[in-house]
């Protein structure tokens, strides 16, 4: 049935503070009362921003006879633009150029981000970009430690299939299912609905949907749980099941993230904590009660769940606008008058014709087979650790590491005393009993190795690529000795490398949060960039020395979830451990080249065994690290 919206102006002030990224600018509206006669769509008036009393400092800007914003975001988007085009060429640096151009152009003009939506899309568009484009770049020029490995999500293919109309021998199938099956969101069968149902019984749509229930036995109890302490919707899960197929490392093009496709911002307003080692939008739970909470605040707003749909998948000033242009408060009416993104225009209609399935999977040909929760055992281990030297500890494989801790972006754990690490159910006590020969100091560099029957040191230190020398010395053994089968042996393999980090500032960033994200102090990203004051603008580029442990501590984390936009390389790429470690005091007039051919080693490989030097020169007095 159509609806004439009647928006009230509390609703749009309360859209524009939920708006985030998706819209800066204020909006009010004038509500009109309910007719029954067609009446004019509420008319929006925008609460201009005042504009900075030097506007522009380019004499190109104030010759040109439009508005000195008009130009300000076309010079923007052609400068992103090139940066798009320099990247699909393969000049990343000259991309990275273009990027930074754009940035310095807002930086420069005297306009705020915010002074536009236009413009703060733009900021937004480029730091996205940003750290796709410099990884790339970085991937021709040096080793990386890459991110955990993720997964395309489901809803990009599915959100942007073009299909033939639908069996309408479904639709009757389809309107019985919806009398005998309870559900508690409405339910609906039109032609768009039924263009799904019918993908989801071919064979591409079947296994779909087969491998998305399947995967959904793992979350399906916790997530009905979370959404009914919040008071939202059980039958909410199947938009999970839409957005990520119940996969947890599901990334979207276009970068949203976990089960419910969180973007960066979004993760940051509902205290999804994203740092360098770990994203909790790819937590379940943590993520589970975020999309509660955030599809209640829509529901408050619009007070209708397909809107609510509409709104999660792009926002909701972008249901807002498209209600203000068409006086529609109705997504089927929104979705005929393509007033909406097409993917928003099919994303309700999947969800709907997810839920119909999931509700009688026999009905539409659908053979499900749920796997089974993870049974885990829980550890804090109290400090950084190599989930290789977990694994080794307790028999368990690498990649099922990752599955078991999904939020885990590197192959490191955070070093905080409080991180949960999950484990394959019964090794709990194996990981604490093998772990105790390893110093903890070395719990990021070091290896487990069980002997085998037959196998010599020897044959150890060249699996692992180290020395022999290495090996009896990290084991207090003798020259020469003997090793018995199934002795447990350490393996000092070589030390993380520092890495720079290329970080784009992102709205809502800090210092005090980007060091938190880092694991680095606020000193340290101000003397790497020569900040001097407390704050940096958006859009800025910063270097951080990061991942070599220069600033590890066991200081508790806050909720800084910050943006992406990093691009890594390495610093220093060092040599293969030594066979012992001594510590050298700098005297008066030494330099790192001295003490290198002193100890007949490398500058570089001193420079990786003291991470200080990646933000200083020495000094006498220093006490460095030397392997040899």
């Amino acid at each position: 049935m159509k609806q004439r919206a009647t928006i009230l102006l509390a609703v749009a002030a309360a859209a524009v503070a939920l708006a985030g990224c998706e819209e800066t600018a204020k909006q009010q509206v004038k509500a009109h009362p309910p007719a029954s006669t067609p009446a004019p769509a509420p008319a929006f008036v925008r609460e201009t921003l005042p504009l900075p009393q030097r506007p522009v400092l380019f004499s190109s800007i104030q010759r040109d006879e439009r508005p000195a914003i008009d130009v300000l975001v076309a010079d923007v988007q052609a400068n992103f633009d090139a940066g798009q085009d320099d990247y699909k060429a393969g000049n990343f640096e000259r991309a990275r150029v273009d990027f930074d151009r754009a940035i310095d152009r807002i930086l420069q003009s005297g306009f705020p981000a915010g002074a536009d939506p236009r413009l703060s899309a733009l900021v937004d568009q480029i730091g996205e970009a940003s750290q796709n484009y410099d990884l790339a770049a970085e991937q021709n020029t040096a080793e990386e430690e890459p991110e955990a490995e993720s997964t395309p999500a489901p809803i990009d293919e599915l959100a942007d299939l073009t299909l033939p109309p639908g069996d309408p021998r479904l639709s009757a199938k389809a309107e019985k299912e919806l009398i005998a099956v309870p559900h508690d969101i409405p339910l609906k069968v039109n032609d768009s609905v039924l263009q799904y149902l019918s993908f989801f019984t071919t064979a591409r749509g079947r296994m779909i949907a087969e491998h998305g229930l399947d995967r959904a036995g793992r979350y399906s109890e916790m997530i009905r749980r979370v959404l009914r302490e919040e008071g939202v919707p059980q039958d909410l899960i199947y938009l999970a099941q839409a957005e990520s197929a119940f996969l947890p490392q599901a990334v979207s093009r276009a970068g949203a993230r976990g089960i419910w496709q969180f973007m960066p911002f979004r993760g940051q307003q509902y205290d999804l904590e994203r740092t360098y080692y770990v994203d909790e939008r790819s937590d379940p739970e943590k993520s589970t009660r975020a999309a509660a909470h955030h599809m209640r605040d829509l529901y408050h707003m619009f007070g209708d769940w397909y809107l609510v749909m509409a709104a999660y998948n792009s926002g909701p000033m972008n249901v807002v606008k498209a209600i203000e242009r068409t006086g529609y408060a109705d997504f089927w009416e929104l979705q005929k008058r393509n007033a909406l993104p097409k993917q928003t225009r099919n994303y309700v209609p999947i969800i709907l014709a997810l839920t119909l399935v999931a509700k009688d999977p026999a009905l539409y040909g659908v053979q499900v087979a749920p796997e089974k929760p993870s049974v885990v055992d829980v550890v804090q281990a109290g400090h950084a650790i190599d989930l290789r030297l977990v694994a080794d500890a307790t028999g368990a494989d690498l990649d099922d590491l990752h599955v078991l801790n999904p939020i885990l972006l590197r192959s490191v754990t955070p070093n905080d005393p409080g991180f949960a690490l999950n484990l394959p159910a019964g090794t709990a006590k194996q990981f604490e009993e093998n772990l105790r020969q390893v110093p903890v100091e070395k719990w990021t560099s070091w290896r487990l190795h069980t002997v085998e029957p037959g196998e010599t040191l020897a044959a150890v230190a060249r699996r692992y690529h180290v020395t022999l020398a290495a090996l009896e010395s990290a084991n207090h053994l003798p020259a020469h000795a003997a090793v018995p089968a199934g002795m447990w042996i350490n393996v000092p393999t070589a030390p993380p490398a520092v890495r720079l980090v290329r970080y784009r500032v992102q709205r809502g960033d800090t210092l005090a949060g980007i060091a938190d994200r880092f694991d680095v102090t606020v000193a340290q990203l101000k003397r790497w960039n020569g900040i001097q004051g407390n704050s940096v603008a958006r859009g800025s580029r910063l270097k951080i020395y990061a991942g070599g442990g220069s600033t590890a501590s066991a200081r508790p984390k806050t909720k800084s979830a910050q943006n992406a936009g990093a691009s890594v390389e390495n610093v220093s790429t060092g040599e293969e451990a030594k066979s012992s470690a001594v510590q050298h005091h700098v005297k008066p007039g030494e330099t790192l080249y001295s003490i290198a051919r002193a100890y007949r080693t490398t500058v570089s490989a001193i420079k990786q065994s003291n991470p200080f030097l990646a933000d200083r020169q020495l000094e006498a007095g220093d006490i460095l690290t030397i392997r040899r």
